[in-house]
This record gives structure tokens, C-alpha cells and sequence, in this order.
């Protein structure tokens, strides 16, 4: 099923925002870019994905930016000495001079070029990669609360189509009675007008050949498997677990009892009802593609 989530977070100095995204995909397929230096963030991620979800193409983006002015202030103490040096040196040459300088002050002295200098963090990757983690658990229950909604939603559009295959296969089946009489009465005529024109044919053997004939163009096996697809549908539905693959091949089931239906028909009703099915069927099919 598709899903989408977003969301931004900080703790100084860095700030970053997250996007996970779904959509629909034959297996499981994680496509993960996030920084490479915070040891066991990509594992760790995979594994929380992996635990939500069995199907579908998955990406999740962490942009991670570092605030570069956050930071310590610190006293260089190699340029301080260099500033005293300095101006000890000017004060001494102004009073060989008789010129009197105003007394140096503190924060002058930090105000100078490279006394006071600011100091980056140390990144601890370990603990930010804890924060990351503890930040993602909020947009993968966003992401997966999108995808429940849709679930929902897909089950509902699911069931109503699940109950049109019913309908048709009931109309179907009232139908069979009818199929069954005029079948026996086209077969009866047919054997009629080949004994009339097969001089010394074996009427039991042909007899034979029509009743296989009959057989195979029987379709109560066909209305019967549809209706029990159709029970087997509703169960995986309501299973709770991930059974996207399973009506994936019941979706196949149906479609060829669908086919046989409409070849053997015979009947314009059923044809019609077939093609109908057919219609169905191929929309349930496609449904199913967003199915865990």
C-alpha cells in the first residue's frame, strides 16, 4: 500500500528532516539514503521498516545539516600572549615618550583578532544516531497510520467487488437449469440428424461422443470454484496478516474460471455474465496490487 510521512527535528548543532514514502511493489524493496558516518543508523532503520511493512518499494530520506556557528567560546591563549606582549611593548615605548595611554581593559583585550575564538562540538555519533532513532519512531507511526487508512479504504472497495463476483456467479447458477435443458435439447437434435445421414453408424457411439461433449461443456465446476474463491477471498481479508502474494494467485483462479466460463457458455445470458465477471475480476486485480 502507498504511504507518505514527513516531519523535521533538532538537536543542536544539527537539524534535519525526514521523508518515508511507499508504493505499490511485487516484494519488499527499501531504498534507504542517510548519512554514512552514524555507525548502524541505515541497519537500525531497515529493521524498524522491515518490522512495519512485507511488501511494497519504500524510500526514506534523512537530510541531516550541522549548524557550524554553534558553538564554545574559548580564550587562545597563544594569541593572548602575543596581545600583552604587544602591548606592554606600546605602553613602555609611550612612557619613554612621556605619553600617557589609558589603562588596558579586559574586554578589550578579547575583542582583539583571535584571543577569543569559537570551538565546534565534538559529534557524538552514537548518541545522535539514539536521537535519530527515537525521532523516526513518531513519522514511521504517522506513516504507518497513513497506510492503515488506506487499508481500510481498500478492503471496503475490495468487498463490494468481492460481493459483485458473488451476484453474478448466484445469476450464474439460475441459469444452469435452463443451459442444462436447452444443452440436452441441441444435443438430441444433433444426434438425431447424424443418425439420419450416418447409414450404419454406431448409435451407441455416438451417443458416447455427445455425452463427453456434454461434459466438457459443463460449467456447474466453474460456478461452484467461483463461489468457493470468493469465501477464500473474504478470508484472507479478514486474516489480518499480510496477504498480498496469496490474492495475487487467487485473483489468477478467478480469471480462469472466469475464461472457461465465457468459452463454454453456449448461452447468451452466460457469455454476458462472463464478460462481466471478466470486468470485475480485472478490477479486483488491480486492487489487489496494493495489498500487503
Amino acid at each position: 500500500m502507498t504511504g507518505f510521512a514527513a516531519a523535521t527535528g533538532a538537536d543542536a548543532p544539527f537539524s534535519w528532516a525526514w521523508e518515508v514514502r511507499a508504493v505499490n511493489g511485487r516484494g519488499l524493496d527499501l531504498r534507504l539514503r542517510v548519512p554514512d558516518w552514524i555507525d548502524g543508523l541505515e541497519i537500525a532503520l531497515r529493521k524498524r521498516l522491515g518490522a512495519t511493512m512485507a511488501r511494497g518499494n519504500v524510500t526514506c530520506n534523512l537530510r541531516l545539516n550541522r549548524d557550524e556557528s554553534v558553538g564554545q567560546l574559548a580564550v587562545n591563549e597563544g594569541q593572548l600572549e602575543n596581545v600583552l606582549n604587544a602591548l606592554h611593548l606600546i605602553e613602555t615605548r609611550a612612557m619613554d615618550a612621556g605619553v600617557s595611554l589609558a589603562p588596558s581593559k579586559a574586554t578589550d583585550i578579547v575583542t582583539m583578532r583571535g584571543v577569543l575564538e569559537q570551538t565546534g562540538f565534538e559529534d557524538d555519533a552514537a548518541a545522535l544516531c539514539k536521537v535519530l532513532l527515537d525521532d523516526f519512531e513518531i513519522i514511521l507511526r504517522d506513516f504507518d497510520a497513513m497506510r492503515q487508512q488506506e487499508g481500510a479504504a481498500l478492503h471496503a472497495i475490495l468487498s463490494a467487488q468481492l460481493e459483485e463476483v458473488e451476484t453474478l456467479t448466484a445469476q450464474a447458477t439460475g441459469l444452469l437449469a435452463a443451459r442444462k435443458a436447452e444443452m440436452s435439447a441441441a444435443l438430441r437434435k444433433n444426434l438425431a440428424r447424424v443418425l439420419e445421414n450416418a447409414d450404419g453408424a454406431d448409435a451407441d457411439r455416438i451417443a458416447q461422443e455427445l455425452a463427453i461433449i456434454a461434459v466438457k461443456t459443463d460449467i456447474t465446476e466453474e460456478v461452484d470454484r467461483l463461489g468457493a474463491h470468493v469465501e477464500a477471498a473474504r478470508l484472507l481479508l479478514s486474516s489480518g496478516e499480510a496477504v498480498g502474494r496469496k490474492l495475487d494467485f487467487l485473483m489468477q483462479e478467478f480469471n480462469r474460471e472466469a475464461n472457461t466460463l465465457c468459452s463454454k457458455a453456449q448461452m447468451k445470458e452466460l457469455t454476458q455474465i462472463g464478460l462481466a465477471l471478466k470486468a470485475v475480476i480485472d478490477q479486483m486485480r488491480e486492487q489487489v496490487q496494493n495489498v500487503e
